[in-house]
């Protein structure tokens, strides 16, 4: 078979990329030859057609080292990932007018930024409810005793008032048509504020360990921490449980989305596939006969036959795939569309009614403070599958109705 990716074949280290077809920034390529770079890399790092420039690492890579890790190469937003349900639903039992809907969900999810338990706050719980209080209690509350106690920052971070709550930026509820007009929800989101703080932590103190041991790196978010040393335990321990609030959460919005629609809606079920992937994430797995730590920033697990979601933007198509188990790319397929511009880019590039253009038919938020979420700002999800087609098989395309971002 025909391989699929092109190499970057550097002074030290290598780099897969699949992104044939898809345009990639120099900066990115320039953070994929450093992190390849690392004495502890193990094989290559693969990249992803969504690879675009990310904080130390790209966004879009996959990182397998032996011996040690680097937190900012998973970042702040541990665990997040995404979640999709299908439904019984068909579109015709859907209203004509969706903004009915979208306002029930989102009374219902406390999404956008945290305005720190001030009135009017719609980014946290102000009184957590009783079903998120049981799964804090009996799923995550030891845990994050045991790691608060040998890391005392980590405390004071917002917790169980972010436990089923959406956030901002490109987090994101959706329900979604697929092909044969059948409803699904789909939701984006990670470990919140909580995961922030421990990401956050950890890169700093990796920092400070390469500063006490004089190793001077070509980028200081590559910081990294030995196995077997104290830190490292304590890391692994604190992401791992960053990881299960994440899914957690994405648990509980799920739940509440549902209900929230039943409320609306015909009664209707909704078990028959289920899909929760992480794509910010740290995992041990076995590649290449040797056992080692994989580090997903920005890429979804796609062993074969495994589930996968990768989602598009606001206004364009999103993929339930399978993976196809490709060894090379480390059994890993692209997380999103990824950002074809900045924040800041975007919101300069485009209109208001370029967004309204681009969303029509859509059932979402049409105003300046989402204008660098617009479709346009993200690289062509056609061309980012078509890059990827030897790592996963599509199985439903979907096509989102409503759109909840914070």
């Amino acid at each position: 078979m025909k391989e699929n990716y092109d190499v970057m074949n550097l002074e030290n280290g290598l780099v897969k990329m699949w992104t044939r077809g898809v345009p990639v920034e120099d900066g990115a390529r320039k953070q994929l030859a450093n992190i390849a770079a690392m004495p502890f890399v193990h094989r290559w790092i693969a990249a992803m057609p969504d690879v675009h420039i990310g904080k130390g690492a790209t966004i879009g890579s996959v990182i397998p080292t032996i011996g040690a890790i680097i937190p900012a190469a998973v970042g702040v937003d541990l665990g997040c990932g995404m979640m999709a349900v299908r439904t019984s639903l068909q579109a015709t039992d859907l209203p004509n007018n969706l903004a009915a809907l979208r306002f029930a969900i989102e009374s219902a999810v406390p999404h956008g930024r945290t305005n720190h338990g001030r009135r009017g706050d719609r980014g946290a719980w102000g009184t957590l409810p009783k079903i998120h209080r049981a799964v804090w209690n009996s799923e995550l509350a030891d845990d994050f005793k045991i790691i608060c106690e040998k890391n005392p920052k980590i405390r004071s971070a917002n917790s169980t008032s972010h436990l089923g709550t959406l956030g901002g930026g490109n987090h994101f509820i959706e329900v979604c048509l697929d092909e044969t007009d059948q409803v699904w929800v789909m939701l984006h989101s990670g470990s919140r504020g909580v995961g922030n703080r421990i990401g956050s932590h950890f890169i700093k103190l990796a920092k400070q360990e390469m500063e006490r041991w004089f190793i001077h790196l070509p980028d200081k978010d590559l910081a990294y921490l030995p196995q077997n040393t104290v830190l490292f335990n304590e890391y692994i321990e604190a992401l791992s449980w960053a990881q299960k609030f994440a899914k957690k959460n994405r648990e509980l919005m799920m739940q509440v989305t549902l209900t929230a629609m039943r409320e609306e809606l015909v009664d209707f079920t909704a078990k028959d596939l289920v899909i929760d992937c992480h794509h910010n994430y740290v995992s041990r797995e076995k590649h290449f006969k040797k056992s080692v730590i994989v580090t997903r920033k920005g890429a979804v697990s796609a062993r074969k036959g495994e589930w996968g979601i990768i989602p598009g933007s606001m206004g364009t198509r999103s993929y339930i795939v399978q993976g196809k188990g490709n060894k090379d790319s480390f059994h890993s397929c692209s997380h999103g569309a990824g950002r074809a511009m900045s924040r800041s880019q975007a919101r300069k590039r485009f209109t208001l009614r370029d967004h309204e253009k681009a969303t029509a038919g859509v059932e979402c938020r049409k105003d300046l403070a989402i204008l660098d979420e617009t479709p346009g700002a993200y690289k062509d999800i056609d061309q980012v599958m078509a890059a990827q087609a030897d790592l996963v098989e599509i199985k439903h395309t979907l096509r989102q109705v409503i759109c909840i971002k914070g």
